[in-house]
């Protein structure tokens, strides 16, 4: 049963990108949004045109009481494991809130081991204001960050597919190898770096 929120006057939204991507960091946001200034229309940022994300970026960094952002790289991605990775990050993100929340709110089926009062709520992300901007804050910053590597990297697409595992991505993991932000213990990314070294063998 979820809490009632009335008990509390600071909660945090949390919510996590890129648990499935091949590539590139796992990033969380935590916002503590304020009642005095409500944002109207905030939901999942899957829900949203870029332009809303954008437009909704911009107010909540502005209006919130805190937001912070927390990620895990792909190393200890590698090193933990994705589920692992994603709980370290969103831990770092609300250690970054510079006010203490009074109880945090997870978008998905389970909280990390942490010392905040907290719970886990499924699809939260559309139900609860603070989760909703956690995960636009979430989107558009990794999304930015898939741009930038696309622009290190034009050949990969990561513009288009974000990192996730299309076709595209996995042609072209396939006929050019994996990059250092490519996470190695995915198994489409072990695939290419195999017959990268097939290939050298044969």
């Amino acid at each position: 049963m979820r809490t009632n929120m009335q008990q509390y006057k600071l909660i945090a939204g949390v919510d996590e990108v890129g648990r499935g991507p091949l590539v590139g960091d796992v990033v969380t946001a935590a916002v503590i949004l304020d009642p005095r200034h409500p944002i109207q229309g905030l939901t999942d940022s899957k829900a949203l045109s870029e332009k809303k994300r954008q437009h909704f970026y911009a107010l909540i960094k502005e209006k919130a009481l805190c937001w912070a952002i927390g990620r895990a790289s792909p190393a200890e991605i590698d090193s933990l494991n994705i589920l692992h990775a994603t709980m370290l990050a969103m831990e770092r993100a609300v250690e970054g809130l510079f006010i203490q929340p009074e109880h945090v709110m997870v978008d998905g089926n389970r909280c990390p081991n942490w010392r905040y009062s907290s719970e886990a709520v499924v699809k939260g992300d559309g139900l609860i204001p603070a989760i909703s901007a956690a995960s636009i804050l979430a989107k558009v910053t990794r999304d930015t960050e898939m741009a930038e590597l696309a622009r290190r990297y034009p050949e990969y697409g990561f513009e288009r597919h974000k990192g996730y595992p299309t076709p595209a991505h996995l042609q072209s993991l396939t006929e050019l190898g994996p990059i250092s932000q490519h996470r190695l213990s995915f198994k489409p990314v072990q695939r290419a770096l195999q017959q990268q070294q097939d290939s050298t063998d044969g």
